[in-house]
């Protein structure tokens, strides 16, 4: 099995990094698309209605430089590490709208819309598997020590969920205490 997978390590990476090729350009793309959608979906968000002017652009943007690094040998690794911590961060807040959320908003667009909440998490975990499998596949191909490749994953996810709730914590604080005039739209 060892041999078989050295063997093909190559080739799983680079199946992982198409998916995830496909599903960001395929979101970025459905994002675009019904841009205006989009940014309401987000201000309709109870976790970053605060945010929504920003944050919808710069997921758009977020998933397509991703898919650049992605597509380039030198630069896969680090499109690796990135959509890991793009995938983390989607999924805390998927499990924030979930647990911690008065209402839950409409979800992403195109096909993925038809998934429930609870399904797009368990998608999202499976993407984060694939991330850390062709991480580990690429890391352990260089050498390099695992207690390494543990810290370079674990730390960014690590930041990726705190940059979400975070965004959760000060946008309710704005909602609710500093501005009464941003309104969710309904």
């Amino acid at each position: 099995m060892k041999k078989i997978l050295a063997k093909n390590r190559h080739v799983i990476v680079q199946v992982i990094c198409y998916l995830y090729v496909i599903l960001f350009i395929y979101t970025a793309i459905s994002k675009l698309l019904d841009f205006e959608n989009f940014g309401i979906q987000l201000a309709q968000s109870p976790l970053l209605s605060a945010y929504a002017g920003f944050i919808a652009p710069s997921v758009i943007i977020t998933e397509l430089l991703i898919v650049l690094l992605l597509c380039f040998k030198a630069t896969r690794l680090t499109g690796l590490y990135a959509s890991l911590f793009l995938m983390v961060a989607f999924t805390v807040y998927i499990y924030l709208i979930l647990n911690y959320s008065d209402f839950i908003p409409c979800s992403c667009g195109g096909i993925i819309e038809e998934l429930s909440w609870t399904e797009h998490m368990v998608f999202n975990i499976g993407f984060i598997v694939l991330a850390l499998a062709a991480i580990i596949l690429t890391e352990t191909k260089k050498d390099t020590p695992t207690l390494s490749i543990v810290l370079r994953s674990v730390l960014p996810s690590l930041a990726a969920a705190g940059l979400v709730v975070a965004l959760f914590l000060s946008s309710e604080h704005i909602i609710k205490k500093e501005n009464n005039f941003i309104r969710r739209f309904g």
